[in-house]
């Protein structure tokens, strides 16, 4: 009994056109995007930033003593850590870092520090200054 396809069920298809890349049928199928831009901003809103932590009195005159310190010292190039505050330009808060290196000069009128790889610190975002080539706890009583 002749079934109604069996004159294309042998037939020889010959291929007129290139195949499709399975990276471009997969996109075929990919979902539409109605949100542009909407999981960058679940990514920026998810992204944790810290506030900005505002030293005691007390805390404030140890760092102030500590570069006059080192401003003393500085023909010496003393070595130092420097931890300090990075406000973030697209959220309130921002982060701390903390960056080793060579202080190249102090600007106490205009409050900042440039270091010799050219970072420039507000002194008024500094949290923490240590140095291997100083010791602090020696002329300064941290009591």
């Amino acid at each position: 009994m002749p079934n109604k396809y069996d004159n294309i069920i042998n037939y020889n298809y010959v291929m007129k056109h290139k195949r499709m890349s399975m990276n471009n049928r997969a996109a075929q199928f990919a979902p539409f995007s109605a949100l542009t831009g909407y999981s960058d901003l679940i990514k920026e809103k998810g992204r944790i930033t810290t506030a900005k932590v505002d030293l005691l009195e007390d805390n404030q005159n140890i760092l102030d003593l500590k570069l006059q310190i080192i401003n003393n010292e500085i023909s010496n190039k003393p070595r130092v850590s420097i931890t300090y505050f990075i406000k973030d330009n697209k959220k309130a808060g921002g982060k701390y870092e903390t960056v080793s290196d060579y202080i190249k000069r102090i600007d106490f009128t205009n409050h900042f520090i440039v270091l010799s790889n050219k970072i420039k610190i507000n002194i008024t975002d500094i949290v923490e200054i240590n140095s291997q080539d100083i010791n602090f706890n020696d002329i300064i009583d941290i009591s």
